[in-house]
C-alpha cells in the first residue's frame, strides 16, 4: 500500500495522483465498463462483477446500471439492499450501506473533501476522504447527495433531491437543501 493510500484512508491530506491510486481507480474502471455495459438479462454475470468490485455485497442486494465509483473495494453493502440507476459512490474513505436499504436514482455518496481555506492546497491537487454509513432499513429518494463524514441512522426516510450535509439521526423523516429532520418516525 502506498503512502498516499494509507494517508487518504486515514482521512489525511493526500494526492490523488499517486500511482497507485491511478492503477486502483482503472482497475475499477475497467469492472464498471463491464458491468455497466451488460444486457438486462444477465444478472448472474452482474452479480459476479459486483462481488469482484466491491468490498462486500450481502445476499440479495443488488445494484442498476448505470453505476459509478473510484475503487469499489471501500464499499460494504448488507443483505437485501437495492441502489437505483446511475448511482455515484465515491469511495475514497469507506461507504457502509446496511440491509434492507433503498436508494433511489441518480444518489450520489460522496467521500471527498477538497480543502476549503487553503487555496494552494486545492491547486495542487491535495484532497482528503471522510467515511459515509447508511444504517439499515434506511430509504433514499432519488438525487439524493450524502456529503462526506456523514451517518443516517437506521429506519430513516431522505425525502428526494435532499442534501445531507450531516448526521441524520434514526426514525426520523429528513428532507431539503440542507437536509433537516422534519419529523419523527415510529
Amino acid at each position: 500500500m502506498s503512502e498516499q493510500r494509507e494517508r487518504m484512508l486515514s482521512g489525511d491530506l493526500y494526492r490523488d495522483n499517486d500511482n497507485d491510486l491511478v492503477a486502483g481507480r482503472k482497475a475499477c474502471q475497467r469492472l464498471l465498463d463491464r458491468f455497466n455495459s451488460t444486457v438486462a438479462d444477465e444478472d448472474a454475470l452482474r452479480r459476479e462483477l459486483l462481488d469482484e468490485l466491491l468490498g462486500s455485497l450481502g445476499a440479495g442486494s443488488w445494484i442498476m446500471p448505470r453505476f459509478q465509483c473510484d475503487y469499489g473495494i471501500y464499499i460494504r453493502i448488507g443483505s437485501n439492499s437495492f441502489l437505483n440507476y446511475d448511482a455515484v459512490l465515491l469511495d475514497c474513505a469507506p461507504i457502509t450501506i446496511g440491509d434492507d436499504v433503498s436508494i433511489g436514482p441518480r444518489a450520489q455518496l460522496l467521500t471527498a473533501l477538497h480543502p476549503m481555506t487553503d487555496h494552494q492546497a486545492r491547486r495542487e491537487r491535495w484532497e482528503s476522504a471522510a467515511p459515509i454509513v447508511i444504517g439499515n432499513n434506511v430509504w433514499m429518494g432519488g438525487g439524493v447527495i450524502v456529503c462526506p463524514g456523514v451517518t443516517i441512522g437506521d429506519n430513516t426516510v431522505i425525502g428526494a433531491g435532499s442534501v445531507v450535509t450531516r448526521d441524520i439521526p434514526a426514525h426520523v423523516f429528513a428532507a431539503g437543501n440542507p437536509c433537516r429532520v422534519i419529523k419523527a418516525l415510529p
